[in-house]
């Protein structure tokens, strides 16, 4: 057990890190918001100084395996931008792969660099976790070659990627189930990366389109073959992190809606979903979200159904908290770079990104039947 000063002192590390983090948000984060949406910009410069700050480590096990500052980190950026905030969920998963490789050039090398925001990845793990719960098939197949893996396959959208850059991906050896292996993908060129359609919002994120055609994939940098029981392991960490990109969405809403009371509170207090009952969800979920953070690594029913109620909760929270923000600002609240406006898309992709609402719930189901994928 820890010492009450090791306790103390912790709590003031934490503390640092979140002011930290605070001040990027608030400060660089904000002048930038606009064009992250509108333009499409892609802040790695704001990452850096996230990496910078510990806020991209702190949920691994080199940093003390502390999933509930991750959050609270998490949602800080999302408060402010929900973008950022998803790059930052897709940098901590990439940063759960790179934890998980048996070659210490990932494990160790690599990963201290990713953690510290000095190199960039992200995850193409929505396909693969839609297939292996029988959603879609899976996009990307290996066959085994001298001294690692052919993988060819398209993936339509991958975020956090550029050239130079990588990301963690899963391709099915030889079509065959149960012999999925989990890897690095990595973009020494761009000659893999193909524009996806414009999306109307969470254009900021480098999100591309992947094609790979016998693409070879070197046995140092396999994370995991076969891959199963690592995902097992992985599948709720995935999730709850997510937890903080629905809080800080949800908590700039509330921002939006106490922003408009000194002049349309008269009128406002007949709306549903005020900010004071908005804020008292809100609090609950993230209390919810800070316990289950505690034992992130538990794979047994009763928990991964709780961590799943969670992702659905948080979805809810945030499409209700963004339209009620919009409707608590009016028409200033309707403007291309209102913030309300912004969060509505924001709010919306966390109800599709992978898991979406309709996944989240067919796994809850089938979890509660104990029903196999057919």
């Amino acid at each position: 057990m820890l010492s009450n000063m090791a306790v103390s002192s912790r709590l003031t590390d934490d503390k640092t890190l979140l002011a930290r983090v605070d001040d990027i948000a608030r400060g660089p984060l904000a002048k930038i918001v606009v064009d992250i949406d509108q333009k499409g910009y892609y802040p790695l410069e704001i990452m850096r100084l996230l990496g910078e700050s510990g806020a991209l480590g702190a949920h691994l096990q080199t940093r003390g395996v502390d999933f509930g500052l991750a959050l609270r980190a998490m949602a800080t950026v999302s408060r402010e931008c929900g973008a950022t905030g998803f790059l930052v969920w897709c940098h901590m998963v990439c940063g759960l792969y790179l934890q998980a490789a048996p070659d210490a050039s990932l494990s160790k090398d690599l990963l201290a660099r990713h953690a510290t925001g000095q190199t960039f990845g992200g995850t193409a793990l929505s396909n693969p976790m839609k297939a292996l719960a029988g959603i879609e098939r899976m996009a990307l197949t290996a066959v085994e070659a001298d001294g690692g893996f052919l993988v060819s396959g398209n993936l339509p959208w991958v975020s956090h990627i550029a050239e130079g850059q990588y990301c963690g991906a899963m391709a099915r050896k030889d079509g065959q189930p149960g012999q999925e292996v989990l890897f690095l993908l990595r973009f020494e060129d761009a000659s893999v990366l193909h524009r996806c359609p414009h999306f109307s919002g969470m254009e900021g994120t480098s999100t591309w389109g992947i094609r790979l055609d016998n693409h070879f994939v070197p046995t140092s940098d396999v994370i995991a073959f076969p891959a199963q029981e690592l995902v097992t392991t992985i599948k709720a960490p995935f999730i709850l992190l997510q937890g903080g990109m629905a809080a800080g969405i949800v908590q700039g809403c509330i921002d939006s809606m106490r922003e408009a009371e000194p002049q349309l509170g008269h009128v406002n207090r007949f709306l549903e979903d005020r900010p004071d009952t908005m804020q008292q969800e809100l609090d609950a979920f993230v209390q919810r979200a800070l316990h289950l953070a505690q034992t992130p690594h538990r794979t047994d029913k009763d928990y991964l159904l709780d961590v799943l109620d969670l992702r659905v909760l948080g979805s809810e929270l945030a499409l209700r908290a963004s339209q009620s923000a919009l409707l608590h600002q009016g028409a200033r609240g309707y403007l291309s770079a209102a913030a309300p406006q912004r969060r509505v898309r924001e709010a919306q992709f966390v109800a599709i990104v992978t898991p979406a609402i309709k996944h989240l719930r067919l796994e809850i189901a089938r979890l509660m039947t104990e029903e196999l994928p057919a």
